[in-house]
């Protein structure tokens, strides 16, 4: 079981909001994960990202790969440096 760090779409229509989860990676994209890791709204002035860290660098460590998405948001973060 491949494990990655991606996003899953929540919130209404025209109005997202994205939690930051570890999944298997042939789950679809809003079904079953393994760990919320935080949170990132879009449409708040300016953007809103929350992330458990400790969270993160478990799975990172563990071998589990980021989406494009994911990757950018932890290096705005400053996370990605130590993998």
């Amino acid at each position: 079981m491949a494990v990655s760090i991606r996003l899953t779409r929540m919130g209404a229509k025209k109005k997202p909001f994205y939690r930051l989860v570890a999944a298997d990676s042939e789950a679809p994209r809003d079904g079953k994960f393994l760990e919320i890791l935080g949170y990132y709204d879009p449409m708040k002035d300016p953007a809103v990202i929350k992330v458990h860290e400790d969270k993160v660098n478990y799975w990172l460590e563990k071998g589990a790969i980021t989406t494009e998405s994911v990757r950018a948001l932890l290096r705005k973060q400053g996370l990605l440096k130590s993998h």
